[in-house]
């Protein structure tokens, strides 16, 4: 029987009570470990900030679903409709695996989840035929009667809203969440205040999710383009030698007068130009000139080959030696002539001007070619053979008639909007290019070779070419840096101006031939995911949305580090003028001062205007999923906050690890996802924060007791479990959150007032203190097995922490956000002091006894003079194989109230041994000597006799 219109009304969504995270967690960073193979990259890989597709499904359907009495079916419908259940893993091995290994499948099932979902293919990659054996029992459940996603997202909107759901996203950015609401089957609204990320969020829908007879006719008309660009390119002759070679790729350098002896030298960080194929460049001497001829060589030996790899810059300095034996050195700032004035950094660079498009003869900083990287097909037909050559008149020449013809062209290619002509603004990013070159406008960026190819491009753009031209506009610049060496037997290669989200500029880069950058201009490069239903996509401030929707799911710019409304003006730049019909209504400025950033008073102002938008265009049974990557303590205040003054109520918060490590993150940086469930605040309740303890106790006791009833349930069955402490920990958060958001006015104070007052710096607002109040009473339910509430709340907050720790480690868990969370819970504030030096994102580690030693035994460190850090030296002291009994009398004389503490010491090293027992060590990580240790301390202090 089918469900009729407004049947599920006011029933929970599922998200509301249950979501497996764990497993949640091990498919997100399955899927951001893909990188390049993601599904939606290849649109502008240059937009990092990206939420896992199978994230944005889980909350789509968690939104829809709804909790019945049986939260065990429940989860195991959900598992069915998100391919985690068994038969599902199982068709995703198969299709992963060769054939030769599928009689290990039966193996790889029982082994932990996320060890399965590394073996497996994505649930996306495998298609829609991955669930065909799951609809009996969803529609059984549910009294649906679908056969596909589309026809179940309809069936569950009608029960829910009376219509097909109507889905947003306000702050799209890449266009994630929008694309996988679409390909699941809701009607979409999508907007940004950046018109990129606007173009990146259509190309999602439009060209990854076109149909297939759409896909082939774009496909035709962009072959047609690239034949176009090329004849272009053959008339003016600038790439060709005349002998059947083609310009791959040129290379150029910077060039600078040396102050000390007057010579013109080459900035060439590294002179190896291909390590695959054993290619170097040589400086000659050109004494009478003053300047150096760079000679391309090919060599054999690898010793060669590594003396090459130290060049002209090394550690901010210019180096070179005319005759052999003298050497001159002088910082590059020397030479830029940086000064400062008054509290400004300043230089001696010529600013350029609007006409400029490449130095000017007295400029400090020059650029010459200085190798060529040659192409032409094999004589038997199939792929090229690649040359690298030292630079000749004939090619001088050719780099002359580009440099006449892009000045010929320049100012009517700007009026047309075919090159930029627009001011590059002053900023956190984009005063790099300022400062380092004098560049003030975009096109400063580019040499007139890719001016010259970027406009042949240009003037043929249409909409569904726009992320095509992206990629060719990062690829092809002069902040691309050539790599000599992109793997074995490979020639070389550019790489892309964002790779880290910066404006670099660079001394040597690689600049590509129009051939190279044709492998761009196809939307062969993209996945094909088909979305039939309606999509719209706008360009405006979140808050002046004026769409009603029935569910949101966001990811706003909080405390974002990537400041995407500078960078994007790289592209802006380019795609601003004239737009085609389909992003003419949009507005192809970054809007700065608009765009919401996470860092003052304007951010919550900011969010707050887009957060109560959002409430009012909402049904009264309509839902939100706020996603925020936490890094700041700040942040849950922040939010309280936010949805307080937004007229909304927590219902669930859980959390998921979304993140991979990143060479490119220094340090321990990370990030996970909180992702918090918000629904409309319909009552003006008012209460006391006398009565608010007991209510957040009995809260947090309540959803702490549910969700460890369902994981024991769960594993009752022989499966994994479903929740750490990490997630019992954020569900006592949110049960806090929902008992205060619930309230309208709390000690007579009008809270949507209060959470909209000013922060004032360093004083704690009512609001602040409230969430304190409640994050304190959610971790004091939480006591570890072995100690009783009265004991462990006896330990100061370090001791509780480090122990806490211990145990997750015992667990496996070992992100370093779990010690962050845990650190903020507790008012650590000095967690870094425990954590051993080798943490990092995915791999952090509390310190061993060994490790600590001796110090921070006493001082202002948190853990100095506590009960816990005199037992961790007496197990350093039990490691070194000192006397058991002299270990004994140091820890009387370390331990404050040693007779008061001597149960409870004998109980931490019981609680050590168990938890470092088990752990896989390594040659400087030993911890089954720190429980062998342990077990001996403890049965040691209990039989003492004093």
């Amino acid at each position: 029987m089918a469900l009729v219109p407004f049947e599920w009304k006011d029933k929970p969504a599922l998200i509301e009570h249950l979501f497996p995270v764990q497993k949640i967690s091990a498919e997100s960073y399955k899927e951001q470990m893909a990188g390049s193979g993601k599904t939606l990259t290849a649109l502008g890989s240059y937009w990092k900030g990206r939420k896992p597709l199978i994230l944005n499904k889980a909350c789509i359907l968690g939104s829809l679903l709804p909790a019945s009495e049986d939260r065990l079916k429940d989860l195991e419908i959900f598992e069915l409709l998100m391919g985690m259940d068994l038969g599902s893993m199982k068709k995703r091995l198969e299709e992963k695996l060769p054939t030769s290994k599928r009689n290990t499948i039966d193996q790889l099932l029982v082994l932990p989840y996320n060890e399965q979902v590394k073996n497996a293919k994505r649930p996306e990659e495998v298609g829609e035929h991955l669930f065909l054996h799951v609809w009996d029992r969803v529609n059984k459940h549910l009294g649906t009667s679908a056969t596909s996603f589309p026809d179940l997202i309809k069936q569950m909107g009608i029960a829910r809203f009376g219509r097909r759901p109507k889905f947003a996203d306000v702050f799209s950015g890449s266009g994630q969440i929008p694309f996988e609401a679409a390909r699941l089957g809701c009607d979409v609204y999508a907007s940004d205040l950046n018109p990129i990320a606007c173009m990146l969020t259509w190309s999602g829908l439009n060209i990854v999710g076109a149909s297939n007879e759409k896909r082939a006719e774009l496909h035709n008309a962009q072959k047609k383009k690239v034949k176009q660009v090329q004849k272009e390119i053959d008339v003016l002759d600038v790439e060709t030698d005349g002998n059947g070679w083609r310009a791959k790729a040129y290379l150029y350098c910077v060039e600078v007068k040396c102050p000390e002896s007057g010579w013109m030298v080459p900035l060439i960080p590294s002179l190896i130009i291909s390590r695959g194929y054993g290619v170097i460049g040589d400086l000659i001497p050109v004494p009478e000139e003053k300047r150096y001829n760079i000679v391309v060589k090919y060599v054999k030996n690898k010793e060669e080959i590594d003396e090459a790899d130290n060049g002209t810059v090394q550690g901010g300095e210019v180096v070179h030696s005319p005759n052999g034996s003298t050497t001159y050195r002088t910082k590059i700032s020397t030479i830029r002539g940086d000064y400062r004035e008054g509290k400004k950094n300043k230089n001696r660079l010529r600013m350029w001007e609007k006409t400029d498009f490449s130095p000017r003869p007295d400029d400090i900083f020059q650029e010459r070619l200085y190798a060529v990287m040659w192409m032409r097909p094999r004589q038997s037909g199939r792929g090229d053979i690649y040359e690298f050559r030292s630079v000749t008149d004939e090619d001088l020449a050719r780099e002359k008639k580009v440099i006449d013809y892009v000045r010929e062209h320049l100012e009517e290619w700007q009026e047309k909007g075919y090159i930029p002509d627009m001011v590059i603004e002053k900023g956190y990013n984009t005063d790099q290019p300022i400062r380092e070159r004098g560049w003030t406008h975009w096109h400063h960026l580019f040499n007139p070779r890719q001016l010259l190819v970027g406009a042949l491009f240009r003037k043929r753009l249409e909409a569904y070419e726009y992320p095509q031209f992206g990629r060719i506009l990062d690829y092809n610049a002069k902040l691309c840096r050539w790599s000599s060496y992109p793997g074995p037997g490979r020639a070389g290669k550019t790489q892309n101006v964002f790779y880290n989200q910066a404006l670099n500029t660079i001394y040597s880069y690689g600049c590509r031939g129009s051939e190279w950058l044709e492998e761009f201009f196809t939307a062969d490069n993209f996945k094909s995911f088909p979305c039939q239903f309606e999509t719209r996509v706008n360009s405006h401030p979140a808050q002046e949305l004026e769409v009603e929707n029935d569910i949101y799911v966001t990811d706003p710019p909080y405390g974002d580090a990537v400041k995407y409304e500078e960078i994007t003006e790289f592209f802006i730049a380019w795609l601003r003028k004239n737009p085609p019909k389909e992003f003419e209504q949009w507005n192809w400025d970054s809007r700065r001062s608009l765009a919401i950033k996470g860092e003052d008073e304007g951010f919550r102002q900011g969010m707050v205007a887009a957060y109560r938008k959002m409430a009012q265009k909402m049904p009264d049974n309509g839902i939100q999923v706020l996603m925020f990557t936490h890094q700041s303590g700040a942040i849950w205040a922040d939010m309280a906050n936010i949805i307080w003054a937004s007229g909304l109520q927590v219902t669930a918060a859980w959390y998921v690890v979304t993140e991979t490590d990143s060479a490119l993150r220094q340090g321990a940086n990370v990030k996970g996802t909180i992702i918090l469930i918000l629904r409309k605040r319909h009552q003006e309740i008012e209460t006391f924060r006398d009565d608010l303890g007991w209510e957040i106790e009995d809260a947090v006791r309540e959803q702490v007791e549910s969700l460890i009833g369902l994981d024991k349930k769960v594993r009752d069955q022989g499966s994994e479990g479903l929740y750490t402490d990490v997630d019992l920990q954020m569900a006592g958060y949110a049960a806090a959150l929902k008992v205060l958001t619930a309230y309208s006015r709390i000690d007579g104070k009008d809270m949507v007032t209060e959470a909209e007052a000013p922060r004032q710096k360093s004083k704690k607002t009512f609001v602040d203190e409230l969430i304190e109040f409640a994050v304190q009473t959610a971790v004091q339910f939480l006591v570890p097995v072995g100690f009783e509430r009265g004991e462990w709340q006896k330990l100061q907050a370090v001791e509780r922490f480090y122990l806490k720790m211990a145990e997750m480690e015992h667990l496996g868990a070992k992100t370093l956000d779990n010690y962050q969370n845990f650190a903020k819970a507790f008012k650590v504030y000095q967690f870094d002091q425990l954590m051993s030096d080798s943490s990092k994102a995915n791999s952090a580690r509390l310190k061993l006894s060994t490790e600590f030693k001796s110090s921070i035994m006493s001082g202002d460190a948190e853990i100095a003079g506590t009960p816990l850090r005199a037992l961790l030296y007496a197990l350093f002291e039990l490691s070194k194989e000192v006397e058991v009994d002299d270990v004994l009398l140091h820890l009387m004389e370390n331990c404050p109230n040693y007779l008061t503490n001597k149960t409870l010491l004998a109980k931490m090293a019981d609680y050590l041994a168990e938890k470092r027992e088990g752990i896989r060590g390594t040659i400087s990580f030993k911890p089954e000597v720190e429980a062998s240790c342990a077990r001996v301390l403890a049965e040691s202090i209990r039989n003492q006799r004093l």
